[in-house]
This record gives structure tokens, sequence and C-alpha cells, in this order.
């Protein structure tokens, strides 16, 4: 059943449509929304849609920790009602939600989005019922251990992948946590979403942050529905989870393949087929590293390259 077409470039505005991801199918138009008009797509900066989760930095017990995404969502009774009311088709009503009781529990140290909406105070759900939010990935977590693993509180750093200076090639380096203070990532790697760019494997799993934003797409597709198909299908920059434009104004717009109809993963992704440097001079940090960690296998490959982020095996 396809119940309005919410893709990020070709969305219904919350003021419209209310859409629960999983009971409907996203498609997408060859019209593009006047939401997306209005924050000047045109002029807006297409980047690459990483598949990974989404993380968040900011600072809890006074330093820079790093965030696991935890959404609070409806208890099973009024999750039954909210679908209910999406499969009534009634668009010009709105849903109501008792903000005490029809929301499961989360920890204490939850805190919501920046851009979640309030209400006497409340933190407003989304267009999906849920409300969008963080939990601190404490050190040695077993819940997030796999996001645990890409940070170093000690030593106050995370394990980025970015753009390396030289053009065409990708960098592996440690980074303060002060530096990406604020800012959100995705964290990719071997159990993360069926690890869709190879990274790893289940002897040695490998996982990085990703700035969101880092990857900008140099010859992106004209805002054009058999355009931007022609570039998903046709070129290698198109062999990607899909493209966020990244607006003046601070909106994102988002559009997956599955928008589109196109299938993901893919055997080889435009990510994990470039080359990549390790940058992780050791000596900088005055800590050990535990053994068994990344930051222990990356800092004994400082300097190397691998042709493609895919190959990267740590030393026996």
């Amino acid at each position: 059943m396809v119940r309005g077409l919410v893709a990020g470039l070709w969305r219904n505005g919350r003021c419209g449509i209310q859409v629960l991801t999983q009971p409907f199918k996203v498609l997408a138009t060859e019209t593009i929304t006047a939401r997306a008009i209005e924050a000047d797509i045109y002029s807006a900066i297409p980047t690459e849609k990483v598949d990974g989760t989404c993380c968040y930095v900011t600072t809890y017990k006074g330093q820079p920790y790093l965030w696991a995404r935890l959404d609070r969502k409806p208890n099973k009774q009024a999750e039954k009602k909210f679908k209910q009311f999406l499969y009534s088709l009634e668009d010009c009503k709105e849903f109501v939600w008792n903000i005490e009781e029809d929301f499961k529990p989360v920890p204490d140290t939850w805190i919501p989005a920046k851009d979640i909406e309030f209400c006497n105070g409340n933190p407003l759900p989304d267009e999906n019922g849920h409300m969008p939010g963080w939990v601190p990935v404490e050190k040695n977590s077993k819940q997030y251990c796999w996001h645990s693993s890409v940070v170093n509180y000690e030593a106050e750093i995370a394990l980025v992948l970015k753009h390396h200076a030289d053009p065409g090639l990708l960098e592996i380096s440690p980074v303060p946590l002060s530096e990406i203070l604020e800012q959100t990532l995705e964290l990719i790697g071997t159990n993360i979403n069926a690890n869709p760019y190879g990274l790893g494997s289940k002897k040695q799993p490998v996982h990085l942050l990703v700035p969101h934003g880092a990857f900008e797409i140099k010859n992106p597709p004209a805002l054009k529905q058999n355009d931007i198909l022609s570039w998903f299908e046709g070129c290698s920059e198109g062999k990607v989870e899909g493209i966020v434009w990244h607006c003046n104004d601070g909106c994102l717009i988002k559009l997956h393949r599955h928008h589109l109809g196109l299938c993901w993963p893919l055997a080889e992704t435009y990510l994990n087929s470039q080359p990549v440097v390790i940058s992780f001079n050791r000596a900088k940090y005055d800590c050990d590293f535990e053994p068994k960690s990344l930051f222990h296998h990356f800092s004994n490959l400082d300097g190397q390259r691998f042709d493609r982020l895919q190959d990267i095996k740590f030393n026996a």
C-alpha cells in the first residue's frame, strides 16, 4: 500500500499526512515538495547517505562523550491505536498522544534530539510516533559494545573515517572528541546493519565513525527523477545507499535508493572500493591501548595504505 510519497526529497510535511514507516511503502514521485524548494535544495550540498547507525557527541560527566541513538517508542497499546489511526485515512485530524502513558520508559540518562518539538515541557513524537533521542555510551558497554569500540575516553579520541588531503583517498585516524563536539556521525562496520561495506570479519570486527556530510558528491545528478535513477544505476559514484542534501537553512533532504525502487545493499559500493590510508601516530597519546582494541590494531597499521576500504586487515 502506498500512502503519501515521503522520501525526503518528495515528502509531505508534519501537518499533512502522518506516516508510520512499516505499514506503508515509501516511494518518490517526479514532484519536488514545497519544503525542499523552500529550503533551496537547488543550492544545497549533496552528500553520500552512509548506511550505519546514528551517533552524537556531546558532554557527559564533564567531558565529550559518544551517545547512541535511542528512540522513545509507543507501548503496544498506544502503537495499536496509532496504526488504526493511520489506516483510517483521517488525514485532516491530528493524532493525540498521552505523553505520560503512551510511551515505553527510557534510561534516566536519555536526552531528546535537538530538533524535537516540545509542548508544555514535554518532548513530542515525530510523524512516525517516535521521540528521537540519545543515551551515553559508557566504557566497556555490553549493549553498545560496537559504539564503545570506536572511542577511548582516557585519550578522549574517536576512530574516524574521512577524506584524506589527497583527492580520491580516504583516511582513518584518531580524532579528538572535542573536535567533533555537538556533531552527529554514522557508526559503520562489521556488526552494523549487516555490514553493507564489507568491513572486517567476525574474528576481527572493524567499526568506524563517519561524520554526517563528510562525503560530498562531486558529480551529482540533476534534480529530476530520471536523472537520479540513471545516476544511481549507471556510475560508480552512484553506488551509495542514498543522497542527503545539506541546505543552507540547516534542513536535511534525504533520498534512499529504496524510494526509487532500487536495491540496497550492493555487492560493490562506492565507499568500500576507495583506497584508504591509516594515520595513527601512537606516540601522541599518553596512554596504553588495550591489546585487543581497535586503537591498538590501527596504531600498528600507521602509514599503511590499502587499495580498498574493505581490504583492511589487522596484523596477526
